[in-house]
């Protein structure tokens, strides 16, 4: 970058800080602070204004602005509120910048003009601006007599306000224009003849005629040289003449553009016109106005030997619409009330004023004076016209459409209904948050369930405010956003109280159905299920269904997992056919439990655990792995076990095997003897062989030590031993307790048959017999 770009930069850096700095301070510029107008002509008097933005600690924020040029009570008076400006002063305010403008300059407008804003912490007033509005007139300067009464003179059109500028100036001589357009005209005079000036631009506001020599000469002075009346009414155009001749022949009203006939005789204003005359005076009445009369009207008249010229612009007729109206100002004293219109007539002055239907007496000025109740309602009366009533709010009421129930996405407006002059300005609120809205209507193009609430509005005007009564908007919609919950949330342990719940944003409210699977289960209060002391038999997946008469959903499924202590184990052995010695033999424990268990294996007169684990190997199966066995199951919720016996003879030596042949042989010696001894005293019947055998467990037997039915199966094992005995060994086996059962554990009695290698027993005959024991628990 160059050291000229960076200098440039850094210029216009520090200028846009001075324009910050600037809105910083109070002040009011002026575009010119001097002014200078020609009478009869429109002025604009502009201005800006800066002022902090925060102030005594605060937010400032302008108020009210506005113009005067007199103060009251030691306060200053809004120049719209001045009767002598009455209709023809507006502001034009915005950004900062008001401009004053005033139409159809007096020569009483002339002064000193202030401008003065008020924000929510001060007010600040501006120096003056000082506006001049002179009248324009002929200035005769005699130097000398000539022949016949002539003279020579030097004429000047003179205007109060300096030009700018160079300019032009139109000369009349007896009502027609001349030749020259200097600001002065120099040389001879006669007595007949009359002059007069305008500045070009400015035709419309002539100076006055004059005679030259001061004597009596031919002159036509109109009483107003712009003039506004309402379509319908009826004006007076009214002018002085004079002559120095005392007969005049013939004199008329005409205008311009229609030929320089005489109105009286032009068909367009047939039967509307009348010509009112009296001595040098004269006076054009038109009634039923209309809109193709606005036109300048001239008038002329003839003597025998003079006729008034019809260059010399006459008086300017404007037609209006009926625009009476009554502005409200504020001040700081309240609101004060104008009667305003476009046309106000010179010299018609007197206004009425009307406080609901009955006039205010004494008041007859532009501006009222009473103070004003907003209560009421006023209206003024200008020239036989009355204005439209201006009022505070009535109380305002909001309506809905459509009606009835209120569907979500739907339309919906709400329309606030308020009868105010001036118009109201609205504003709408939710409960008590304002909304952003300042319009007679509230829309929802698609209103939501969020939208549903209580909403009220309120007029304001300048004269007073009204709040509406709150109207209730209840959105309908289905059911949506859909929810399940457990409580309590943490695990769930079984016997515990549990509770499920299905919650939805519905409305109207919902109906809710719960199901485990596709099972349908009976409703709690406000869609719950309740599990008064839960089990492991309710774990599941549990749904639930939200509808109401817009429509329904579904939840997601919900897992409940209860958890339990181990339920009493279960042992199994593998193989289940018989067992021989050498071989493996597996052990399996198995038991319900959430969280899952853990498995110890314990033997009968033994500390230490033998295994843990659900499964417990035996690979090479001898006498002295016989005993009892206990398998316990447990997680942090508790414990349960169960026992199992396995009960195992050892090898046998031959002396053993020799006695225990002859303890056999023994048995059937004597149970052949009984059995001989028995059939012979029953006379020679055959016996039952089956009755003599009795092969089957003895917990089916009758007994007088029968267990309870609480007690658990009994488990049975074979075990073969690679021997020569013939005979079945049966073992009376009692309960083993092992060191870490609980009394409160569930046991289980196991059953172990040991049989000795040998003829079957079919090769023993039906004399082979068994002995069976009960183990107890």
């Amino acid at each position: 970058m160059s050291l000229t770009a960076a200098m440039r930069g850094f210029i216009l850096l520090l200028l846009s800080l001075q324009g910050v700095q600037g809105q910083d301070v109070w002040g009011v510029t002026y575009s010119s602070t001097e002014i200078c107008a020609v009478k009869g002509s429109t002025v604009e008097i502009k201005c800006s204004y800066t002022y902090p933005s925060r102030w005594r600690g605060g937010v400032n924020t302008v108020e009210k602005t506005f113009w005067f040029t007199k103060q009251k009570d030691g306060e200053p008076v809004d120049l719209r509120t001045d009767s002598e400006y009455a209709g023809r002063v507006e502001t034009l305010c915005g950004n900062n910048i008001c401009t004053l403008r005033i139409r159809n300059l007096r020569e009483s407008d002339s002064a000193q003009y202030r401008f003065r804003f008020k924000t929510n912490q001060d007010a600040y007033v501006g120096d003056p601006v000082t506006l001049s509005v002179p009248g324009i007139h002929v200035k005769v300067s005699k130097t000398s007599s000539c022949y016949r009464d002539c003279i020579q003179a030097y004429l000047e059109c003179v205007s109060g306000c300096l030009p700018t500028s160079p300019r032009s100036y139109i000369w009349y001589k007896d009502g027609q224009k001349i030749a020259n357009d200097a600001k002065s005209l120099n040389g001879y005079f006669y007595p007949k003849e009359s002059y007069a000036c305008a500045v070009k631009g400015y035709e419309n506001v002539p100076s006055p005629s004059v005679c030259v020599n001061g004597g009596d000469c031919n002159t036509v002075t109109y009483s107003e040289r712009s003039i506004c009346a309402f379509k319908g009414s009826s004006v007076d155009i009214s002018c002085t003449y004079s002559s120095n001749e005392d007969h005049v022949k013939s004199k008329f009203w005409f205008r311009p553009e229609r030929s320089h006939q005489d109105l009286s005789r032009d068909s367009q204003y047939r039967g509307r016109v009348q010509v009112l005359s009296s001595w040098r005076e004269s006076t054009l009445r038109i009634s039923d106005l209309r809109d193709s009369d606005s036109a300048q009207y001239l008038f002329t008249f003839r003597t025998s030997s003079f006729e008034w010229r019809r260059d010399l612009p006459g008086t300017t007729l404007t037609v209006t619409d009926r625009d009476l109206e009554v502005q409200v100002i504020e001040s700081s004293s309240g609101p004060t009330l104008v009667c305003l219109s476009s046309c106000l007539l010179t010299g018609r002055s007197t206004f009425i004023w009307y406080k609901n239907e009955t006039v205010i007496q004494g008041e007859t000025s532009a501006s009222l004076g009473e103070y004003v109740d907003p209560a009421n309602s006023y209206s003024c009366v200008y020239d036989g016209h009355r204005s439209p009533p201006v009022y505070g709010p009535k109380p305002p009421s909001v309506s809905v459409s459509p009606s009835g129930d209120i569907m979500e996405g739907s339309s919906v407006t709400l329309t606030c209904s308020s009868d105010a002059n001036p118009a109201a300005k609205y504003t709408w609120y939710k409960g008590n948050q304002k909304l952003l809205i300042e319009k007679p209507q509230l829309v929802f193009s698609s209103i939501y369930s969020s939208d549903s609430g209580q909403y009220y509005c309120t007029t304001e005007n300048k004269l007073g405010r009204g709040t509406s009564e709150s109207i209730c908007i209840d959105v309908k919609y289905a059911p949506k956003t859909l929810s399940v919950s457990v409580s309590p949330s943490a695990e769930i342990e079984e016997g515990s109280s549990v509770t499920l719940t299905c919650s939805s944003d519905a409305n109207p409210a919902a109906n809710y159905t719960w199901y485990k699977e596709n099972q349908t289960l009976p409703l709690g209060a406000e869609g719950s299920y309740h599990f008064p002391s839960i089990s492991s038999e309710d774990r599941g997946n549990y749904y639930c269904k939200s509808e109401n008469q817009y429509g329904e959903i579904m939840s997601d499924s919900l897992s409940v997992d209860v958890q339990y202590a181990p339920k009493l184990p279960s042992v199994s052995v593998s193989p289940s056919a018989e067992i021989e010695e050498g071989s493996s033999v597996t052990l399996t424990c198995s038991s319900d439990a959430n969280p899952a268990a853990n498995y110890i294996w314990y033997k009968e007169d033994e500390d230490s655990p033998k295994a843990s684990g659900q499964i417990f190997n035996i690979t090479d199966f001898r006498a002295e792995h016989s005993g009892s066995y206990s398998c316990e199951a447990q997680n942090k919720l508790g414990r349960n076990s169960t026992l199992y016996l396995l009960v195992v003879a050892g090898a046998w030596n031959s002396a053993a095997t020799g006695t225990i042949t002859a303890f056999l042989l023994a048995i059937i010696l004597i149970a052949g003897f009984l059995w001989f001894k028995r059939n012979t005293s029953n006379g020679g019947e055959k016996p039952n062989s089956n009755a003599q055998l009795n092969m089957g467990p003895v917990h089916d037997l009758p007994s007088d030590n029968s267990k309870p039915a609480e007690e658990h199966d009994l488990n049975y094992s074979s075990i073969r031993f690679h021997h020569n005995q013939e005979d079945a060994l049966y073992s009376n086996i009692g309960r083993v307790q092992p060191q870490r059962q609980t009394e409160e554990d569930e046991d289980s009695t196991d059953y172990t048959v040991v049989k000795t290698p040998g003829p079957t027993r079919q090769e023993y005959g039906e004399g082979l017999f068994a002995l069976y024991s009960t183990v107890n628990k």
